[in-house]
């Protein structure tokens, strides 16, 4: 609290007219000098090839620029109209989609979702009766992850959402959090039945054309069909090597993370939703619709939520709908990061001070874009500033040290000395789990190698670690390696394989 002196009806401030001034939003040119020197710093720092940034305040773009290449080895550069997946950040498009509908009165946020897709099951049928269209944006519907179910690469989405009834449980309906993609592709499939067209369509026709954004596109798949250029390529540091890698999406549940979109459209976008859901005077999310995205509907458990915790040190994490929330020197910021494999994304909005900044990146969890949001942030509210990519290395540095300290504790627990019980062909066959589908083992000259669906990078060989267990070196390299341990019944055959440590991933032998 400030406190004053009040002497002869004159109220004088115990802050020096200097500290007052320090707490102003930086002007324009002195935030756009010190953002290009820390975002120049920190491509350097982190390795990142190609970064794109845009920064917004009221109506106007404050900062909006490129850094580095669009991939390695190439002099095409990064710029405001390079294309880059933005992940998960689309989730607070869909929840938008979904506040139109409900503008529309099409739709209703206590609408049970079976309203809309009656063949939907949850695990629990009363969970199934009593789930909403709120419930799915919520990260509260009572479910563990599931990624696997979309990461197979083999399923449609109609038989993804089928499999989630054979899912356990993994809190009661709206008792916890736990991130949740299924369930917003599942939001996505309420739009379109409740709009007459494909996620996709209603994005383009709702928001993104109304919008002015030119280069957004709702999936990869419609990306490649346009045939456009200025596109960024993901990055991998594959034993500490960085690489090109393969693009990895999201199309089939569109709605939890597949669009793509520039800097410069993602300035539209914040600058609607701190215009109270207006563009150009015509209100295409209601007022109180872009209350309901923003206001909190659950609390978040500590660790379900960023390590970045540790240094701003929130009084309170929330989760509204599309959006992380937290409290930061006073503010009340709303943000969401976007990952796949080989890319990055962050938003982060101070909705009251109609302040917003966009981060996009081409490197694998390049958590730079944390310390490029922070400096924003301090920029816009003033007073003290941090030197925020010192610590997120340092942070995440830190991170890194212990998840290999944990690694070496488990590979010295290996027994050494040991076979596995049975010939290597004995263990080749196929295993099967409800929701996960079949897990096929085959032999491969004097070893084995395993395949779960059609996605490359969840297959690999196997070696032998001790006992029956043996470890998985997924993909190309880019993953941690993986565990199966195999069971053998009374009769001296194999009866079942587990994936990793989760009793969940019990795969059951196929006679």
């Amino acid at each position: 609290m400030r406190r004053t002196l009040v002497i002869a009806g004159v109220i004088l401030s115990l802050h020096s007219p200097g500290a007052l001034a320090a707490q102003r939003p930086a002007r324009p040119q002195e935030l756009s000098r010190t953002l290009d020197a820390v975002v120049r710093q920190g491509v350097r720092d982190w390795d990142i090839p190609g970064l794109s940034v845009a920064v917004v305040r009221n109506d106007s773009v404050l900062f909006l620029r490129g850094y580095g290449t669009r991939a390695l080895r190439d002099t095409s550069l990064v710029d405001a109209h390079t294309l880059f997946g933005i992940m998960s950040t689309t989730k607070a498009m869909t929840a938008a989609a979904l506040a139109i509908l409900v503008d529309d009165g099409v739709v209703h946020w206590e609408d049970p979702v079976t309203q809309w897709v009656p063949e939907f099951q949850m695990p629990e049928p009363y969970v199934t009766r009593a789930l909403t269209v709120l419930d799915l944006l919520t990260h509260r519907a009572g479910l563990g992850n599931a990624d696997l179910l979309w990461l197979r690469g083999d399923l449609p989405a109609t038989e993804i959402f089928r499999r989630v009834r054979d899912l356990e449980p993994a809190y009661s309906l709206r008792a916890s959090f736990a991130y949740q993609n299924v369930m917003y592709g599942l939001a996505g499939e309420v739009i379109a039945r409740a709009s007459g067209m494909s996620y996709g369509e209603f994005l383009r026709h709702r928001l993104f054309v109304p919008l002015g954004m030119t280069r957004t596109y709702a999936r990869w798949a419609d990306v490649t069909a346009a045939g456009v250029g200025n596109v960024s390529r993901p990055h991998y540091a594959i034993r500490d090597t960085i690489t090109v890698i393969p693009e990895d999406t999201v199309d089939v549940i569109p709605a939890a993370g597949a669009v793509w979109s520039t800097a410069s459209d993602m300035a539209r976008w914040m600058r609607f939703l701190l215009d109270s859901g207006r563009v150009a005077g015509r209100q295409l999310v209601s007022q109180a619709g872009v209350r309901t995205l923003l206001r909190p509907h659950t609390t978040i458990p500590p660790g379900e939520f960023y390590p970045t915790a540790r240094l701003t040190r929130p009084h309170w994490m929330t989760y509204g709908l599309g959006w992380f929330q937290q409290d930061y020197r006073g503010r009340f910021v709303a943000f969401h990061t976007g990952s796949l494999d080989g890319r990055t994304a962050i938003v982060g909005l101070l909705p009251d001070e109609r302040f917003g900044v966009v981060v996009f990146g081409n490197l694998d969890h390049a958590e730079f874009r944390h310390a490029v949001m922070l400096t924003a942030f301090d920029l816009q509210i003033g007073g003290p500033r941090r030197d925020w990519n010192a610590e997120l290395l340092d942070l995440y540095g830190g991170i890194r040290v212990r998840r290999d300290s944990l690694r070496a504790a488990r590979d010295a627990a290996r027994v050494a000395g040991t076979s596995p019980r049975l010939p290597l062909r004995a263990y080749a066959g196929t295993y099967h789990h409800a929701v996960w589908g079949d897990l096929v083992v085959t032999p491969r000259a004097e070893a084995l190698a395993v395949r779960l669906g059609t996605n490359s990078e969840l297959a690999g060989p196997l070696r032998h670690w001790h006992y029956d267990t043996f470890r998985i070196q997924w993909g190309d390299g880019r993953a941690e390696p993986g565990w199966l341990r195999f069971a053998v019944g009374l009769d001296g055959t194999v009866t079942e394989a587990r994936l990793g440590t989760d009793p969940g991933t019990i795969f059951r032998r196929v006679p």
